[in-house]
């Protein structure tokens, strides 16, 4: 007895299924970032200011030690100009009220107070999320 495998795999099989996100089409992303490295922050701005460029629209939540932002901005002149370019482009930046009161910290210029509530929309609502 001899059995004619097809000549398709199971993962081209599997893969006509699969609905791909059209690049061409604007997503939401959401973007948490809970670090105060100054390449990780740096790196997580670069990529929301060049989604917006794209038409998408992008949300950023600062969270734990992401919401020393500020200060970053006043020791790097890169971030400082990443997170300007973002938020010129429409982008928006939220920051973690229990966060920035843990740090003593009275909130920031460049973002908008927030709860988690805020945290818990970004994720719900966005299509895609990234942390950092």
């Amino acid at each position: 007895m001899c059995i004619v495998m097809p000549s398709i795999s199971m993962a081209q099989m599997l893969d006509k299924k699969v609905e791909y996100n059209n690049p061409d089409e604007p997503k939401s992303i959401g973007i948490v970032i809970y670090s105060n490295d100054i390449e990780t922050v740096y790196n997580a701005f670069r990529l929301a200011a060049y989604s917006q460029e794209w038409d998408n629209k992008v949300q950023v939540y600062l969270l734990g030690k992401g919401v020393e932002l500020e200060r970053l901005m006043q020791e790097n002149g890169d971030i400082k100009q990443k997170v300007e370019e973002f938020v010129d482009l429409g982008g928006t930046v939220m920051g973690c009220q229990t966060c920035f009161k843990s740090r003593e910290l009275d909130g920031s210029k460049i973002c908008k107070v927030s709860c988690i509530q805020d945290l818990y929309d970004l994720v719900k609502k966005n299509q895609i999320v990234l942390t950092f």
